[in-house]
Order: C-alpha cells, then sequence, then structure tokens
C-alpha cells in the first residue's frame, strides 16, 4: 500500500515530515548547492524528456497537453523503471517529489504524485 505522496519546490525548507525526499527534474535546481538540497535521491529518469520539457516551457496553457504526454513516457522502460523505484519507496515511506519549478501544480511532480497515488 502506498504512503502518503506529496510534492514541492526543492528550494522550501526541509520538513521531518516530508519522508524520503526525491529530485524529479531533469537539471539540477539553479542557485542550489546539492548539499543545500538534503536529498535521499535525485532520480533524472523519472523526468519528461527533454524534448517534452522544453515544448512545455510551463507555460499552464499547455499543462493538460504536457500531462497527456508525459503519462505516455512514464509508459516507456526507462520512465516505468524510475517510476517503480519510487512506487517501491512509497510503500516504505513517505514520499516527497521534489521540482525546482515555481508553480508545482502544473509540473511534472504533481503529474508523477497523482500517477503513482493511482497506480497502487
Amino acid at each position: 500500500m502506498v504512503k502518503q505522496i506529496t510534492y514541492r519546490r526543492v528550494y522550501e525548507e526541509t520538513s521531518p515530515a516530508d519522508g524520503k525526499r526525491v529530485l524529479v527534474d531533469r537539471v539540477w535546481p539553479r542557485g542550489m548547492r546539492k548539499e543545500e538540497a538534503h536529498l535521499d535521491e535525485w532520480l533524472r529518469e523519472v523526468a519528461p524528456s527533454s524534448e517534452l520539457r522544453k515544448w512545455y516551457a510551463h507555460e499552464p496553457s499547455r499543462f493538460s497537453e504536457f500531462r497527456r504526454r508525459y503519462l505516455a513516457e512514464l509508459r516507456d522502460a526507462e520512465h516505468r523503471q524510475a517510476a517503480e523505484h519510487l512506487r517501491d519507496i512509497a510503500t516504505h515511506d513517505r514520499l516527497t517529489l521534489l521540482t525546482a519549478t515555481r508553480d508545482v501544480d502544473h509540473s511534472q511532480a504533481a503529474v508523477l504524485a497523482e500517477w503513482l497515488a493511482r497506480k497502487q
């Protein structure tokens, strides 16, 4: 059974309630040193492809199509293996998906959290 899965910005203050903290961005957050991130893991393989990320450009009007395309990417072998790893973490601990994106509700972290919670 999947425990609680949340998502938020990597720049926010850490909390003991975070559980395992996993960065799900393909590129490292701008201006952040690795020791400041307090990550348990950086899982680039679960992030949207560079092509999809560049196409989306965090335009809220494109979010619906971004979501559709990203969910399709999650079915490929590389993404699926990384997503299964996240699901395994979530069965044993709370999981916080981290992203540098300002609008976290329109990010891959939000899509991924919903997808993982649904796929119990």
